[in-house]
């Protein structure tokens, strides 16, 4: 590993997915204005997540209906012969 490319200022950093509301705490350089108290009565930066291993379809099992129809009519009609 090269010598100072990496970040020195590490600090834990709670993560949030905003799809199912589970948290989880590790250390990031990611900057944060918001602040959560967290399980050890600490306040932590918070870092809000769309999608975590917690929610997503690869790692929980459940598969997302996909509109599939809707996808091969839009395709059809824009290069579907005329």
């Amino acid at each position: 590993m090269k010598q100072g490319i990496h970040p020195e200022s590490y600090r834990f950093v709670v993560f949030k997915d905003m799809s199912n509301g589970t948290s989880f705490l590790s250390r990031s350089t990611a900057p944060s204005r918001e602040m959560i108290k967290w399980e050890d009565g600490n306040e932590y930066p918070v870092i809000k997540l769309e999608i975590s291993n917690t929610s997503h379809p690869f790692y929980t099992g459940k598969n997302v209906l996909v509109d599939t129809a809707g996808r091969i009519d839009k395709f059809n009609k824009r290069y579907g012969k005329k």
